[in-house]
């Protein structure tokens, strides 16, 4: 028994030492997972430690842009792809959640109609679109928030892959898809409420958008789905698979010349990153209560960059970290300074670039390794004095 223990043990603490970034990701998630239900639950509102709706709001937003630099990471930090597009799948996954939610309301809307969202009432649309029919079933709204970010990656992937369209022309590229999108959202006769977007949700499987506890409830299971979800990006780049992806980035020739099929591997991690891209936005609609084609908007994929960035590139939690640093820093000064906030926004990324190549978590594992290589230097220092003067007597 004693035994098993101590194998437990060590395998804990070889799983800790090899990602302890990801340890600490994973225990904070747990902590939200505990904390903010107890704190709006429990604790009264007249109570300083009373966690407010527009808190868990902000908490939830947080998480999902989080597991949006998290996807962005995969493919940018081990695969070498820059996207500057991942807002279109964010976006994508948004809307279908809130092709959901809208077909949730029924007569409860504006203008009463069981059937037709309010926005086509008010457009004089007679029936329902066609790509509208089935989301007023959760498991139908589940599999196109998965399946659409996947087509639309893997139909452009697949192209530009096999065009062996690479650096900067690939981030023009998705920058261009994602700002196409963006138009075409905007358009009244696509069925998708123009510049409006959706809005006015009330329930989500029957539960109160509005009540506590159903936001409470969406904000655990947000920090479920960024745990998961880094587990499951964890897992692959520690595969093999995950070490070709490395090989591809810093040598993409060679790992070709080598025969592997790379377009086959940048599609796949590209794919999977879409997924995870656009679950991130369906998580995100029922909480913030709107989605419009402003989320389309090729800034927010450039914003999610300097996440990742700032974060430190191929860490994984380190883009969840900066995700969450960031847009917290965001939420203060757009208030505070709300005319400089772009201008910060943009030193920021170019202080990083220059000096924080690899973000705030290579800083600390810099300063982590200086401190190791001081601690080691009395030590070497002594075990050459104790060789040379045993070779010294030898000579002697």
């Amino acid at each position: 028994m004693l035994t098993r223990v101590v194998r437990v043990g060590r395998r804990l603490w070889t799983a800790w030492d090899a990602d302890r970034g990801g340890t600490v990701l994973l225990v904070l998630l747990a902590g939200v997972a505990i904390a903010v239900p107890a704190l709006n639950q429990l604790a009264p509102a007249s109570s300083a430690l009373h966690l407010s709706t527009y808190s868990l709001s902000l908490i939830g937003k947080y998480l999902c842009y989080a597991m949006l630099a998290l996807a962005l990471d995969l493919v940018w930090g081990y695969g070498g792809i820059l996207s500057l597009g991942h807002a279109a799948f964010f976006a994508l996954g948004g809307y279908a959640m809130g092709m959901y939610l809208m077909r949730q309301i029924g007569s409860r809307g504006v203008y009463g109609d069981p059937i037709l969202p309010d926005f086509m009432v008010f457009l004089n649309w007679q029936k329902l679109p066609w790509f509208w029919v089935g989301f007023n079933h959760f498991w139908f709204a589940l599999l196109v928030i998965a399946a659409l970010p996947a087509l639309l990656a893997l139909l452009f992937g697949w192209f530009a892959f096999r065009s062996r369209v690479t650096g900067v022309y690939f981030s023009i590229m998705t920058q261009a898809l994602s700002y196409a999108l963006m138009l075409a959202f905007f358009r009244n006769d696509m069925g998708f409420g123009g510049n409006n977007g959706f809005t006015d949700f009330k329930d989500i499987l029957g539960f109160d958008l509005h009540e506590d506890g159903t936001r409470v409830m969406l904000v655990v299971v947000t920090a479920a789905a960024l745990a998961a979800s880094y587990l499951a990006c964890r897992a692959i780049v520690g595969s093999r698979a995950g070490r070709l992806f490395r090989a591809i980035r810093d040598a993409e020739s060679r790992a070709r010349f080598l025969g592997y099929r790379v377009e086959s591997y940048k599609l796949w991690v590209f794919v999977f990153s879409a997924v995870l891209a656009g679950i991130a936005g369906a998580l995100y609609v029922p909480q913030v209560g709107i989605i419009n084609p402003g989320e389309f908007a090729p800034i927010n994929s450039i914003e999610a960059v300097i996440w990742v960035a700032v974060g430190g590139r191929g860490t994984l939690f380190g883009a969840a970290a900066g995700a969450v640093l960031v847009n917290y820093a965001k939420t203060y000064f757009t208030g505070a300074l709300p005319e400089l906030w772009l201008y910060a926004l943009g030193a920021l990324f170019v202080l990083v670039t220059l000096f924080l190549p690899r973000g705030l978590v290579g800083l600390g594992a810099s300063r982590r390794r200086a401190v190791q290589a001081g601690a080691a230097a009395p030590v070497i220092w002594a075990l050459g004095s104790h060789v040379g003067v045993s070779l010294g007597s030898k000579l002697k």
